[in-house]
């Protein structure tokens, strides 16, 4: 089963003081080449979180402004392709993903999570996707440029794109890059759906009636996204899968968002947005070589192989295939 991640935050990981492997495989990480190609992974989707300067010495990150961090990680994203150029390759749209699967080798996506580093300039904005960028996660957890971020404070959660957020929404329509609303407020949320022309996406999240944490999707945005040919990516941290629970990611869990979003918005609505080496607690699926038991589960729980499919990867080339360019 080919499968496509709409998420990972492991060149971050690779930043790390104490790292000592690299992109093909690493004991520091949970997800690598190896265990890529082990899970049969036809795209992953490699975020460059722009980690505030203040909070790069916790994560035992050399202290440096966000713009100097993506340029690092920008750099060891393409000397890593290049280092492993025989299993995986850049990917910008959906030709470069076909070119890839035909050679047999894995396509890699790059995305930024964190608008915070593009400083409200349509220049910097296309200067990162001139530089392979073509997803942009608009907020983390703190207003930047483009808006306002998912809050327990109602008043946030209720603001939406600032100017230079509407603006840069249609500017990543017409660039052909995808806008993901995951960490976004509710009320940036359907700024964006007013705006965007293409389909958008939720990287990482899931279902806001199952858990109720507040970088989950309410039924009424899974339905509206869908409307539009959205998609979101199932993540596999255990605060966004369980109420209370935050140490471990159980299947079960996962499967129930699953099933709950498909029954709101459709089969064609769901994807896989892992988060992997972005959450701490311990993940049922240690990795992506131990995806088929994932799919195991949905097969025992009623899922057919097409369906399946849409999940693993269907839906979310569909998108690739009309976003990007």
């Amino acid at each position: 089963m080919k499968v496509i991640d709409l998420h990972c935050d492991t060149l971050l990981k690779l930043q790390r003081r104490d790292n000592t492997g690299d992109l093909y495989e690493n004991r520091n990480t949970s997800l690598d080449i190896k265990r890529l190609i082990e899970g049969d992974y036809q795209a992953q989707f490699f975020a460059m979180y722009a980690l505030p300067e203040s909070d790069c010495e916790g994560d035992h990150i050399d202290t440096m402004p966000q713009e100097e961090l993506l340029e690092r990680m920008m750099e060891s994203f393409h000397r890593n392709l290049g280092s492993h150029s025989k299993q995986i390759a850049f990917a910008g749209n959906f030709e470069g993903l076909r070119h890839n699967r035909e050679s047999e080798k894995i396509s890699a996506f790059l995305t930024i999570e964190d608008g915070a580093p593009i400083h409200g300039s349509m220049d910097r904005l296309k200067y990162y996707f001139d530089q392979g960028v073509r997803l942009i996660t608009l907020t983390w957890n703190y207003e930047n440029c483009f808006g306002f971020p998912n809050s327990d404070d109602k008043g946030i959660m209720s603001r939406g794109l600032k100017s230079f957020g509407s603006e840069a929404v249609e500017f990543m329509n017409d660039l052909g890059m995808l806008i993901d609303v995951s960490h976004l407020s509710d009320g940036g949320f359907y700024d964006v759906l007013k705006i965007s022309k293409k389909p958008f996406i939720a990287s990482h999240s899931n279902a806001r009636e199952l858990c109720n944490h507040r970088r989950n999707l309410t039924d009424d945005m899974i339905k509206k996204m869908a409307e539009i040919g959205g998609i979101s990516g199932l993540n596999y941290c255990a605060a966004f899968l369980r109420d209370g629970e935050e140490a471990f990611a159980r299947i079960s869990d996962m499967v129930r968002h699953l099933n709950h979003m498909k029954n709101k918005g459709g089969e064609d609505f769901v994807a896989l947005g892992s988060d992997y080496d972005g959450i701490d607690n311990t993940v049922e699926i240690a990795g992506p070589h131990q995806i088929d038991r994932f799919f195991s589960a949905l097969r025992k729980g009623g899922w057919t192989e097409g369906q399946i499919e849409k999940l693993a990867y269907r839906n979310a080339e569909r998108v690739i295939r009309e976003v990007l360019k």
